[in-house]
């Protein structure tokens, strides 16, 4: 996990600027709140950044980069918020939101961490 460390800069750029553009979406409330999405967001964005260091190559990297975020969130976050939310009783529309908050943060964190560059950990 020292890539995580390696990264730091990367993902926490990332992941302020995806709960920044996400509060458009469905916006924390409270501080509490905010400090649950915000190590949320960065422990999913530090995942990500481990799945975009590793991705091998086998299609253009910006294919890589969205697909890998989009594939993460639609095999454990979307299920796992569905799931969740529908026990505790939510309505589909909450969601639906909370699903697509999380998509928009990962495809943001996604897009951020690429251009600022992941550095791979030492071999």
């Amino acid at each position: 996990m020292i890539y995580i460390v390696i990264n730091a800069i990367p993902i926490a750029l990332a992941t302020l600027i995806a709960l920044l553009l996400a509060q458009f979406v469905d916006r924390p409330k409270g501080l509490v709140n905010w400090l649950v999405a915000l190590l949320s967001a960065a422990w999913l964005g530090a995942i990500l950044a481990g799945a975009l260091i590793l991705a091998p190559p086998k299609a253009p990297i910006w294919v890589m980069t969205i697909g890998s975020a989009v594939v993460i969130w639609a095999g454990f976050v979307a299920p796992t918020l569905a799931t969740s939310l529908r026990l505790a009783g939510q309505r589909w529309g909450r969601v639906g939101r909370a699903s697509l908050w999380w998509l928009v943060v990962m495809l943001v964190q996604a897009v951020v961490m690429r251009l600022v560059g992941l550095t791979p950990p030492p071999v």
